[in-house]
């Protein structure tokens, strides 16, 4: 098969498309012909040796999500037919023509989105429900905040909580992705580029502030988060685009009782993945047939073209999820 292989730390300019051998679904699995997957940041860390893999995936090839149709089915596997179409993430090794992967991760693709449509639905979408629900607890009515929402989690979290009945405020430092953004549900956009964005979110929100955030940003945004937030509120990182490292007051963190907790899909337990993916399976697809949820797809490349994806992301010009395609 063929699969795109980093074959030294680097740039975009360290990525081949290589043959490697089959792989082989074991006990419970099912192997899954790839028609398409996405990219994601971790994607451009591991090609850069930043971010090492979980346990049983190679180094050499990235990707962690798919779409594509039941090619094999491991011993004692019951759960999916051959030719079924499934979509899912994966610790590794998704920007493959084959992969293989427990067949209780695997979910049903929606059947009114078209593969490439799929293709950006797994990392984006998961992560974000994860996100909301089971890390912020979100509840109807309240106000969330989302940097980087013209991201691809953040057009995803954004959806989500207004399907959930949620107001929503998202940073972007860019104005068109805040536009496009608006086109989605987003009741107040922020301009980040501008200054004191927590200061203009005081001013938008007023002394309800904000119950939840969810930060796809980190680095110094931290301060501002809990600035902004009302008593009681909830920060999940997600993602540190900005850095890991910054300082912070944490006499707010004491005197308004807050929650900061932090979130990755990557490195979990086998069966904490399977209740996720169960859970999406039931409660989230479903609404992707109803039209309630979309994937926002920016472009879309061939992995022959997977430099050029690379470069593009690295650009943060995108709105949405990149997506890569066999054939």
């Amino acid at each position: 098969m063929k699969a795109v292989i980093i074959t030294r730390p680097g740039g975009p300019e360290v990525l081949e498309i290589q043959e490697r051998p089959m792989p082989e679904p074991g006990i419970g699995q099912i192997r899954v012909r790839v028609h398409a997957s996405a990219l994601n940041r971790a994607d451009l860390l591991q090609r850069m040796g930043n971010y090492p893999v979980p346990p049983g995936y190679p180094a050499d090839i990235a990707g962690m999500e798919y779409v594509g149709e039941v090619d094999a089915l491991g011993e004692g596997s019951m759960a999916w037919k051959v030719g079924d179409r499934v979509m899912g993430i994966i610790g590794g090794a998704g920007h493959a023509e084959y992969l293989c992967v427990h067949e209780r991760e695997a979910m049903p693709a929606p059947r009114t989105t078209a593969t490439e449509e799929a293709a950006a639905i797994p990392e984006a979408f998961l992560t974000a429900w994860d996100a909301l629900f089971k890390r912020l607890d979100l509840r109807s009515g309240e106000t969330v905040l989302i940097h980087a929402v013209g991201s691809g989690v953040g057009t995803a979290a954004l959806q989500i909580a207004k399907v959930a009945g949620a107001r929503v405020i998202g940073t972007s430092r860019s104005p068109d992705k805040l536009s496009r953004a608006k086109q989605l549900g987003l009741d107040t956009g922020i301009d980040s580029s501008r200054g004191d964005w927590a200061n203009e979110i005081e001013t938008a929100v007023g002394e309800q502030r904000v119950n939840a955030i969810v930060d796809l940003v980190g680095g110094n945004y931290l301060d501002g988060n809990l600035r902004v937030l009302a008593l009681k509120g909830r920060i999940v990182l997600v993602g540190m685009t900005a850095g890991a490292l910054t300082q912070f007051n944490m006499g707010t963190l004491l005197r308004k009782r807050l929650t900061i907790v932090g979130t990755m899909l990557r490195s979990r337990e086998l069966e904490e993945k399977i209740a996720l993916a169960r859970e999406f399976a039931e409660r989230g697809v479903p609404l992707f047939e109803l039209s309630a949820l979309k994937p926002v797809v920016d472009s879309v490349f061939s992995f022959d073209q997977i430099r050029d994806a690379h470069k593009l992301m690295e650009s943060n010009a995108t709105f949405g999820k990149i997506v890569l395609r066999w054939g």
